[in-house]
């Protein structure tokens, strides 16, 4: 089944451009923002609703269950075409995650980029795919919305050269600055893999180092709460 191959296979994702989701909520997310949504599958019983503009279908209990990403989802299942970003000409801040293997996390941080009005996700690197439908379901929705790019570790100096950002890194490097005296305008800070942080090549292209200041003793923040503190202090720097 073609939304069973979507749900599990990135490279069918990549292809077709498409995901695979489950819910209400987050077909309502996929039409608000104007997203396309190909196909989807209702419960048998449901009620088939006319207003989608796609072939919409009922199915079996158990035949939903197969198809969809999650476990005892009630429907619909439905197939949607991820927006294509493209990133703004003159962004005022971004954020870099960089090897962020969690789909988890990816989404939760697109999600925390989209409500703090943070200007562009740039995933860096071997990143979980934002299309997969737990980042999608994580970012509620706001992967539709929010302007996300991908680039390899040795493009990203010059994509920062031509935003004209300038690119701090998160990590306990020697010299590193607190993040709320940094100058996070026209600027970029990346985030590293949940258990090894940011590599040495992404190090030494960034101008400089910030940290989170934490009480003495404290073990280090996750990545989907450091990256908040961190959007945060950039939304701040704004006002």
């Amino acid at each position: 089944m073609r939304l069973r191959q979507l749900a599990s296979d990135a490279s069918a994702r990549r292809e077709s451009g498409e995901t695979v989701l489950d819910g209400l909520k987050l077909l309502g997310e996929a039409l608000a923002s104007g997203a396309e949504v190909t196909g989807a599958v209702f419960a048998e019983g449901a009620a088939l609703p006319e207003w989608l503009e796609c072939p919409v279908y009922a199915a079996p209990a158990e035949l939903l269950a197969y198809a969809s990403p999650v476990k005892n989802s009630p429907g619909p299942v439905f197939s949607v075409r991820m927006p294509r970003h493209e990133a703004p000409e003159a962004p005022d801040c971004a954020v870099v995650l960089e090897n962020m293997q969690d789909p988890g996390n990816v989404g939760t941080l697109i999600r925390t980029a989209n409500a703090l009005g943070i200007d562009l996700v740039v995933l860096c690197g071997e990143c979980a795919d934002r299309s997969s439908p737990r980042a999608v379901r994580a970012s509620m929705g706001a992967a539709f919305r929010q302007s996300v790019v991908a680039c390899e570790a040795a493009e990203l100096p010059a994509l920062m050269e031509r935003l004209g950002l300038t690119l701090y890194g998160a990590a306990l490097s020697e010299g590193a600055q607190d993040l709320r005296t940094a100058q996070l305008r026209r600027a970029a800070v990346a985030i590293g893999n949940e258990g090894h942080g940011l590599s040495r090549e992404l190090l030494d292209n960034c101008a400089g180092a910030v940290i989170i200041p934490m009480r003495p003793g404290s073990e280090s923040l996750n990545a989907a709460a450091a990256g908040a503190v961190i959007m945060w202090e950039m939304a701040r720097a704004r006002l």
